[in-house]
């Protein structure tokens, strides 16, 4: 059964994080564009050429023929081609990727407001496995609304914590958290865990593993009983931490954690779940 996501709040979700990113890289200097990101290897340029990749393969576009190298950060075939796009524009100056990225940001938006509900509907390909395309947009809110912040971290520019944009994106980290607490920190049947994140943009999560009624893990609007896990922690340490941006020991101190302490930590150091 696939994700039924609503159309209008992506498409509006895609034109806040893009409109608050152009206006942001709009302000950066010349030094800012090579500073390098949580991502390694990675300068703010070559995330923008990257967010700017995945649209122009969302558009048509064939991957640029280019020789990748063998760098450290790439580790699997979808790093590559990820990396062809941030190669292919690694002599272009930061006003002129800025413009590509207007360019194509803005056609990708053109044709998402064109699509009927059949196409947004439709399964295929997504990077969290076959779902409907209307979850891989969600997902393309929660990857750029992450690279604004990685964006923001780099050139010591908080921001773009409130809006649709966030919202979506904790839809997306949500959706996964059941993979994450069974799974990745291999909670027991019948665990209850409750994440409550703090901030501007507030957000409570509650998972389920192994109830009678769910036999898997399941995220949940209220829990049966009480968690046998809780963990508070602000928003952007939580989808820093999803997203693989911090080591888990460098925010601790940030995380308070009650009930089954070993369970918590096992969580904590296991929140990562992207590629």
């Amino acid at each position: 059964m696939t994700t039924t996501v609503d159309q209008d709040r992506v498409l509006a979700g895609l034109a806040d994080v893009w409109g608050r990113l152009d206006e942001l890289l709009a302000g950066l200097s010349d030094d800012d564009w090579v500073r390098p990101t949580p991502l390694p290897g990675w300068s703010v340029k070559d995330v923008v050429a990257h967010m700017i990749g995945t649209e122009s393969m969302l558009l048509g576009d064939a991957t640029p023929a280019v020789d990748v190298g063998a760098p450290g950060h790439v580790r699997n075939d979808i790093g590559r081609l990820n990396e062809a796009w941030v190669v292919s524009m690694a002599d272009l100056s930061g006003a002129d990727v800025l413009a590509t990225f207007r360019g194509h940001t803005s056609r990708r938006l053109d044709l998402l407001r064109d699509m009927d509900g059949a196409a947004w509907e439709a399964e295929g390909f997504t990077p969290a496995g076959n779902d409907s395309y209307g979850r891989f947009m969600r997902i393309r809110v929660f990857d750029c609304w992450l690279h604004e912040q990685d964006i923001r971290d780099s050139v010591g520019r908080p921001g773009g914590d409130v809006g649709t944009a966030v919202e979506l994106a904790l839809d997306e980290a949500a959706a996964v958290m059941g993979y994450v607490v069974a799974k990745r920190a291999a909670a027991p049947p019948g665990s209850r865990v409750a994440f409550d994140l703090t901030g501007p943009t507030a957000r409570r999560i509650f998972v389920e593993v192994g109830t009678e009624e769910r036999p898997r893990a399941a995220v949940v609007d209220e829990l049966s009983a009480p968690p046998t896990v809780a963990l508070w922690m602000p928003t952007g340490v939580f989808v820093r931490l999803a997203g693989g941006r911090v080591d888990p020991s460098t925010v601790r101190e940030q995380i308070d954690v009650e009930g089954d302490l070993d369970l918590g930590e096992r969580i904590i150091v296991n929140l990562a779940f992207t590629i």
